[in-house]
């Protein structure tokens, strides 16, 4: 069996070799293989040579770089990837350093336990981290809005779901390829949802463990814009295909 490991980046010079470096140091087991590939969307820093360069160093070792002339968004970056995947199965890895590619192990074993054809890791089954990163008001409601997000999801599709918003999403490739998947940015993670389980699939999630990165550090994500983004398109979904 093979697993694709979809990489959508951009600007993320500081972490991506880690990251990829992390990720070909992935033991699976026996007879599992893997490829790792890159979409770049559009980066303006030396993102794009830093992968090239870990490129020349691993010709062999199923690492594939594929870019975007100009930004498009991680959802855009995803749908490209998903094309260009080989793999019976997919997982999405993000290009900071928030989650740890060792947990992809534990998702993918799963799979292979025939636990579970669709595999979360979830963040959000605990408290809020209060003498951590949810102490200042920002992640706090950060916090808030996935879980607000993901009950959301949960009352509207059937499925009890703790953690929607979350970049570790492991499917089948059949699952997704003849989908009509249209975001563009991080309305992706509530449109993948919504599909996956209204063709049938049940989401099993296993918890796992993040370090977030503060918004000065780079982080993306806007959670009201983006979460006004994600309810609409739970919404939109439930409601039409």
């Amino acid at each position: 069996m093979k697993l694709s490991i979809i990489v959508p980046v951009f600007n993320e010079e500081k972490t991506i070799v880690s990251v990829l470096e992390k990720l070909l140091e992935l033991t699976f087991p026996t007879a599992t293989q893997r490829e790792i590939v890159i979409v770049d969307d559009g980066s303006k820093d030396k993102t794009v040579g830093k992968i090239k360069e870990f490129l020349e160093k691993h010709k062999k070792d199923g690492v594939f770089l594929f870019q975007h002339a100009k930004n498009a968004g991680k959802g855009q970056a995803i749908r490209t990837g998903v094309e260009k995947a080989n793999g019976e199965y997919i997982i999405i890895q993000d290009a900071d350093l928030e989650y740890n590619p060792k947990d992809i192990v534990r998702l993918f074993q799963e799979v292979l336990d025939k636990k579970a054809e669709v595999v979360y890791g979830t963040r959000l089954k605990r408290l809020p981290h209060f003498e951590k990163e949810e102490r200042t008001g920002r992640f706090l409601l950060h916090y808030a809005g996935n879980k607000l997000l993901s009950l959301i999801t949960s009352a509207l599709y059937g499925q009890w779901i703790t953690d929607m918003e979350t970049c570790y999403k492991l499917f089948p490739k059949k699952a997704v390829v003849h989908m009509d998947l249209r975001a563009k940015g991080f309305e992706f993670e509530p449109e993948i949802t919504a599909k996956l389980i209204k063709e049938g699939y049940k989401i099993h999630e296993i918890p796992i463990q993040t370090k977030p990165r503060g918004y000065t550090e780079g982080k993306k994500l806007n959670t009201f814009r983006d979460g006004k983004k994600a309810l609409w398109t739970l919404l939109l979904y439930r409601f039409s295909k």
